[in-house]
């Protein structure tokens, strides 16, 4: 989820700013406010905000926002939480740019419910905002969201897993995100729909959260791990918390006879599908997010329409060990599409 080397930067000068600002040696508006890519102050300004810095699925968006931006010939802005969750720096980054004078946002949310005042402040204000792969609650807080179907994702590795079971009675861990984040509550009923068992089902033996981070996806397996040691399922809300439980699972000499599932399709995980680590995971394309995003405030800044509604980015299940009745591509094809 190639980093560049002004990313690189952006991050080194970043430590313990409340919003990570790029480029230390200028080119921002201050030590609180965003970075910018682009140049002229006649141009039309896009902001961009994701959740952190660090994380590959963001670094990929932003070089698709600064990719876009560049080819368009607008100015891009930039900025970010310090920490996946961090509702206080991203709101204090729309300010920014709305004072920036941005014709639209592009925001990833942490919190899909906290963020939701300032972004109608700034809808209010005249700028155009639009998710990307997570959406607000309500959805119609912001003017437009371009994301992967996340139910679907879910729905497609819930899909594979059961196929893959083969009617074998199943122990499922489900190693989940946080409360109040919108992607991992959909990822995780999706894949619950795909299995065909509802919430509650006594076939899910264990339910940790992780942030989507591997060291706590690791503690959360081995916690499930001593209330349920029979576990032959692992969902997990993505493939560093996926690799995380496969540590743990190794280390009791579990790795061969558990099936992990997962969602994102960044470079590192479909390698761990390729090797065996991973089963399957759904694929989704954070710089096609950001490069429809960029053209969407172009087009507002040009005609004042804006983008509506929700634009499906796409998903792609992705294993070597295909399945009868569950649509996939190989790990070859995830390598050639994969970010991070």
């Amino acid at each position: 989820m190639p980093r560049t080397t002004r990313t690189s930067a952006a991050l080194a000068c970043a430590l313990g700013a409340a919003i990570i600002v790029g480029g230390c040696g200028g080119g921002g508006t201050g030590a609180s406010g965003p970075s910018a890519a682009g140049g002229g102050s006649g141009q039309v300004k896009v902001g961009l905000i994701t959740k952190t810095e660090t994380n590959p699925f963001f670094v990929k968006m932003k070089e698709g926002a600064e990719a876009a931006a560049k080819a368009s010939g607008v100015e891009l802005l930039t900025a970010a939480g310090k920490f996946d969750g961090d509702n206080a720096g991203q709101v204090t980054a729309v300010e920014n740019m709305v004072a920036a004078g941005v014709k639209g946002i592009l925001i990833t949310p942490s919190d899909s419910k906290a963020i939701v005042p300032a972004l109608r402040k700034a809808r209010s204000a005249g700028v155009m905002v639009i998710a990307l792969d997570s959406p607000t609650e309500p959805q119609d807080a912001t003017d437009a969201l371009f994301a992967t179907d996340n139910l679907k994702a879910g729905e497609l590795i819930g899909q594979y897993a059961k196929a893959a079971m083969a009617g074998k009675p199943a122990k499922i861990a489900t190693l989940d995100l946080a409360p109040g984040v919108a992607v991992g509550k959909l990822r995780h009923d999706g894949f619950l729909k795909g299995y065909g068992i509802a919430e509650g089902d006594p076939s899910i033996v264990c339910s940790q959260d992780t942030g989507g981070d591997q060291a706590k996806g690791q503690t959360a397996m081995e916690n499930c791990l001593q209330k349920a040691p029979d576990i032959n399922v692992v969902y997990t809300i993505n493939e560093p918390a996926a690799l995380g439980a496969y540590t743990a699972l190794k280390a009791k000499g579990r790795e061969k006879d558990v099936l992990i599932v997962s969602v994102d399709g960044g470079c590192t995980g479909t390698k761990a599908v390729q090797s065996g680590q991973i089963a399957a995971t759904s694929q989704q394309y954070p710089l096609k997010m950001a490069e429809e995003g960029v053209k969407a405030v172009l087009t507002f800044a040009k005609s004042g329409t804006k983008a509506s509604g929700y634009t499906d980015t796409g998903a792609t299940l992705v294993s070597d060990k295909p399945v009868t009745g569950v649509e996939s591509k190989d790990t070859a094809f995830g390598l050639q599409n994969c970010w991070g």
